[in-house]
């Protein structure tokens, strides 16, 4: 959504990236409309899904679905007319907010990144190798039918050594000229293991737990994308307030 006059109040457009096996309307849908309450303009796509699958999201290659996600900030640059956009994901789509930056031509109109849970490193996915329908709603009779059909492309390209991984890790620095990098990351995520795998260890990213601001909250890898207290910190990111004080909630762990 966006509210013309909320460009007064925050003059960057959010796009906002979701995990591997959801879409724009699942994930990160109750982070974007918290965002929106605080007057940010957002905007949500479905990236990497199969025709036969259209609200399955991201299970094509990441080099697939990259050029798809740059195409979409780029339009949202163009029809907003704005300066800079920035960019809110989570898992794949905290990846993808890392890799397409640097690979696919959009660096100078991003500004802020903030990355929930990003398997930066790659990650060993705690041991299952198929997770991706645990970031949906789907059942387990239609994960199957999912890879018997298509596949995980990007369940392969995630994993420690995975392609797209190494690509990322090339040597040359994820964050680009410009952006600002912010990984909020879990000490009891369960999927991105191990939780190290996440950060991004170059000069002025920020890389945090976020236990280090709320000790007591068990979210895991789901959960981080409906905890209040990540939803704070996201905002703290995009206000470049990192330490503006909030009540710490207790939620649900979002554990498997």
């Amino acid at each position: 959504m966006c509210v013309r006059s909320f460009f007064t109040t925050h003059p960057n457009p959010v796009v906002l990236l979701h995990g591997l096996g959801a879409n724009q309307n699942e994930d990160l849908n109750y982070l974007e409309a918290y965002l929106q309450s605080q007057s940010y303009c957002t905007f949500s796509l479905t990236y990497g899904a199969f025709p036969q699958y259209p609200e399955v999201g991201g299970l094509r290659f990441i080099n697939e679905s990259a050029p798809q996600v740059a195409s979409f900030i780029q339009e949202v640059h163009t029809n907003t007319g704005a300066t800079k956009i920035d960019i809110v994901g989570h898992s794949e789509g905290a990846f993808h907010s890392l890799y397409v930056p640097k690979f696919n031509g959009i660096s100078g109109i991003v500004d802020k990144i903030v990355a929930i849970a990003p398997p930066t490193h790659g990650t060993t996915f705690g041991g299952i190798y198929a997770p991706f329908y645990l970031l949906g709603n789907l059942t387990i009779g239609l994960a199957d039918e999912i890879l018997n059909t298509v596949g995980c492309p990007a369940c392969g390209d995630l994993v420690t050594g995975g392609a797209a991984v190494q690509r990322l890790n090339d040597g040359t620095p994820i964050v680009q000229s410009g952006n600002t990098l912010t990984v909020i990351a879990s000490k009891d995520d369960e999927l991105v293991t191990p939780t190290t795998t996440a950060f991004v260890n170059e000069a002025g990213v920020s890389n945090m737990y976020v236990q280090e601001t709320c000790p007591l909250d068990p979210v895991g890898h789901i959960g981080e994308a409906y905890d209040a207290n990540v939803w704070n910190l996201v905002v703290n990111a995009l206000n470049t307030t990192p330490k503006r004080a909030f009540a710490c909630s207790f939620g649900s762990p979002g554990k498997l």
